[in-house]
């Protein structure tokens, strides 16, 4: 290979790698660790941060039994986000689909908030639109 022909593949591959790191921190993703109370549940939460500094949260549960089906019965799942300056916020009630399709239990929310998140949990709750978190935590994700 000559010289040049040597400097300029060197710049191509610089030159990937730097958008690739670029790219990837821009997106995070975390998995929940495996729950106790409910062991087949599995899932993740990929983090996007905007151009507006906003951050979309897009979480993604399988095989989460119903609230109502667990020990300490109850009416919905609440996602809760840690976040860096911000303490613990309520993102929402967790939508499960369940019917002639969905054979696997799939739950998720999508959603944008404007505090940095720097890990998630789930908990099960008697109603939804609470300012803490009452109920026992049912997953969280992996830091």
């Amino acid at each position: 290979m000559k010289p040049k022909q040597y400097l300029l593949a060197t710049r191509n591959v610089a030159t990937l790698v730097i958008l690739l790191c670029v790219f990837s921190s821009c997106s995070r993703k975390l998995t929940f660790s495996r729950s106790a109370i409910v062991p087949a549940a599995q899932g993740a939460v990929r983090v996007n941060r905007d151009k507006n500094d906003n951050y979309a949260v897009d979480l993604n549960i399988r095989h989460l039994s119903p609230p109502e089906r667990l020990v300490e019965s109850r009416n919905v799942y609440v996602v809760w986000a840690n976040t860096r300056d911000n303490g613990v916020r309520n993102m929402g009630q967790l939508n499960s689909r369940k019917g002639l399709f969905s054979k696997m239990l799939r739950s998720n929310l999508q959603t944008v908030m404007t505090f940095e998140p720097t890990n998630f949990f789930i908990t099960a709750e008697r109603e939804a639109n609470i300012q803490y978190p009452e109920g026992q935590v049912i997953l969280t994700t992996r830091r």
